[in-house]
């Protein structure tokens, strides 16, 4: 399998304080792939690691066999990565297509002169109706954001992400403060998504992690604990013993 996202070695410090320690860590093209652990395991610093959000103090990261490691957020994602975040950061003001609509155009160039002015681009809308109509959300298209349930809004940052035509798409918490069914519904739009794109995972929902996730790493005090398919990490002690220390998860 290609490596679309590979980390080696990765070392992140806050003076004394550890919170990135010699990870390497692999996403293949296509994988479908959950990062989990404890309350202060990593994760989400993993993540700003990942998207540049952060600085590494060694260590590598390639994007599609490319070293990433020291560009930024916005090199990175005309590089092909794509992000959601733990807490939505849409613009509650504005429909769901003219959030999309955003994304699409900062990719064909033309953000800069979209605004108020969408009918004047109307291949960029075309593609951001599509985007939400492959997600179901042709009926809430243009409906504003700060009307939509918080399930529906989760939806739309993924719309967004995918507006960039990302080959790795990483999504922190899309289940986060979505009821159950509205979260089903997220997992079934994942399962849609094309096969070649990799996706990674921040999950504290076990249920929709075990039931998207290919493959599974656990992270602990910043450093990989155990990497393996669902039914391993699920058998494996220790494991069990860094969510039986700490069952807030």
């Amino acid at each position: 399998m290609t490596i679309a996202l590979e980390t080696r070695n990765l070392r992140k410090q806050f003076g004394a304080l550890t919170v990135a320690d010699g990870i390497d860590f692999r996403l293949e093209r296509g994988a479908r792939h959950a990062l989990i652990g404890p309350n202060g395991a990593g994760k989400t610093t993993f993540i700003n690691l990942l998207t540049g959000g952060l600085r590494s103090n060694s260590g590598g990261i390639f994007l599609n066999g490319e070293e990433v490691t020291r560009l930024s957020q916005r090199a990175r994602i005309r590089r092909g990565l794509g992000r959601t975040f733990q807490i939505n950061t849409l613009f509650r003001s504005l429909t769901a297509l003219d959030n999309v609509a955003l994304a699409v155009a900062e990719r064909r160039g033309v953000a800069w002169n979209l605004i108020g002015r969408a009918n004047r681009h109307a291949d960029v809308v075309s593609e951001s109706r599509d985007l939400l109509t492959s997600l179901g959300l042709a009926q809430d298209a243009d409906t504003r954001v700060s009307d939509l349930a918080y399930g529906k809004q989760r939806l739309v940052e993924i719309a967004i992400a995918l507006g960039m035509k990302p080959s790795v798409l990483l999504l922190d918490e899309p289940a986060a403060g979505v009821p159950t069914m509205e979260s089903r519904r997220i997992l079934e739009v994942l399962d849609s998504l094309p096969q070649d794109l990799a996706i990674l995972i921040i999950e504290h929902d076990m249920d929709l992690v075990f039931r998207f996730a290919r493959q599974i790493t656990v992270l602990s005090r910043g450093a990989l604990l155990a990497e393996g398919t669902p039914d391993e990490i699920s058998a494996d002690h220790r494991v069990r013993e860094v969510y039986l220390g700490e069952r807030d998860v």
